[in-house]
């Protein structure tokens, strides 16, 4: 059925075929978009609807496109089902997250090779035994980006939650014992920053059989705060970016060499 009152336009994120490129860079908010879009050639406006704002450019001639997903995995799950239908098939998230590992520091980037799934959009996918797990070839592109641009990465698992002030405030929460309970756990299994996105991308994106992939600036890690360690609140995402944008160029050489 379709919703759109545009037939030729996905209902959410207002695109259709020819809109995007094959590769696509993911982010959270709209507002990131712009910059990202930047380090594209001849990168425009394309579509902006709801929390979904999208920009198409070229690397190396190739057409890239950039599309913002919003907070949490149901609108994060809705861009990816729709920017496949207009023809995307390699992504890259950029996002933020806090650390959980006392040797991750704020700044530093990390590559996820999984997620926890401790959310609820991917049950509506596949059961939870079922891993959110990255695609190899695009973990492999992120990481030699990172070393490439001398960036201090560390690559594994990250939680996935639905709720952000559950993490910040498990203790006033009604469901306070469980979370902290997970959290203690999660941390004890190394598990090494906390977001909202990456379990749900990972788990459509496999179902889809499409490529994805997730790289974190790591803003602050709560982990050092209760440890008395330095733990300053670092904002700039450019570094995410350029490592991102140098991951995908090397996907899109790879795939032109077969």
């Amino acid at each position: 059925m379709k919703y759109s009152e545009d037939p030729n336009k996905q209902y959410h994120i207002q695109t259709g075929v020819g809109d995007v490129g094959e590769y696509v860079i993911l982010t959270g908010d709209p507002k990131r978009c712009k910059s990202i879009a930047a380090y594209l050639d001849d990168a425009k406006l394309v579509a902006d609807s709801r929390e979904f704002e999208t920009w198409t450019g070229s690397l190396d001639g190739i057409p890239v496109s950039v599309t913002s997903t919003g907070i949490g995995g149901p609108s994060a799950s809705i861009a990816m089902e729709e920017l496949v239908k207009c023809g995307a098939k390699t992504f890259i998230r950029i996002g933020t997250c806090g650390g959980m590992q006392l040797e991750i520091n704020s700044g530093d980037l990390i590559i996820a090779t999984g997620a926890i799934r401790m959310e609820g959009t991917t049950r509506e996918y596949a059961p939870l035994e079922y891993p959110a797990v990255a695609d190899t070839d695009v973990v492999m592109a992120l990481d030699a980006a990172a070393k490439k641009l001398g960036a201090v990465s560390h690559k594994g698992v990250v939680q996935c939650k639905d709720a952000f002030y559950g993490q910040h405030n498990p203790e006033i929460m009604p469901a306070a014992r469980e979370l902290e309970y997970k959290w203690e756990s999660y941390v004890r299994m190394g598990c090494l920053g906390s977001e909202m996105e990456s379990a749900a991308l990972f788990i459509v994106a496999s179902f889809l059989r499409v490529r994805m992939g997730t790289v974190l600036l790591t803003l602050a890690n709560q982990e050092r705060e209760k440890a008395g360690l330095s733990n300053p609140v670092v904002h700039d995402t450019d570094l995410a970016i350029r490592v991102a944008v140098e991951a995908m160029r090397n996907l899109i050489k790879q795939d032109q060499e077969g």
